[in-house]
């Protein structure tokens, strides 16, 4: 979301739909992130003007909800599950390989905006475990081993130069 006219016009369609006031906080922050892909910075500072409250009273509430993301995700969001059962199975070694594979750390996006990589709490496959959520696709009984398979399945081939 580079483009800040296009950022201050979704905003204006969004707020629009409200009244300004700091219990709609959450309600807002949650469009926008559903719009948006996430909180951009201007968009919060949009939006604690708006419900009259500090900026950083605003991102104070954004940043205490694990929800809430202020970089955007990737064309291929990636999400492992950290639940106990996943815990116990191997997840952390699948977000290591993960890490490794992309280059990138937990909470990241790859520069090409392709990938972002995230850890969830749980997704409910526990039986599957452990599990990695690709947009919202579920990959069971993932191994660090499969991390560079499933990978290679959602990367575009390269042209040859």
């Amino acid at each position: 979301m580079r483009d800040s006219a296009k950022l201050k016009e979704q905003l204006q369609e969004i707020l629009a739909r409200y009244r300004g006031e700091r219990v709609e906080l959450i309600l807002i922050l949650e469009e926008v992130q559903e719009r948006l892909g996430f909180l951009p910075k201007e968009a919060l500072l949009e939006i604690a003007d708006f419900v009259h409250m500090s900026a950083a009273s605003v991102f104070g509430v954004a940043t205490f909800y694990n929800r809430f993301r202020f970089t955007p995700i990737g064309r291929h969001a990636i999400r492992v599950c950290m639940g106990t059962a996943c815990h116990v199975a191997g997840g952390a070694l699948v977000m290591e390989a993960l890490e490794r594979e992309l280059e990138i750390k937990v909470g990241d996006v790859t520069p090409d905006e392709e990938f972002s990589l995230d850890r969830i709490a749980c997704v409910g496959c526990c039986v599957l475990a452990p599990v990695i959520v690709i947009n919202r696709e579920v990959s069971p009984r993932m191994t660090p081993f499969k991390v560079e398979e499933v990978l290679a399945g959602l990367k575009e081939p390269k042209e040859k130069v």
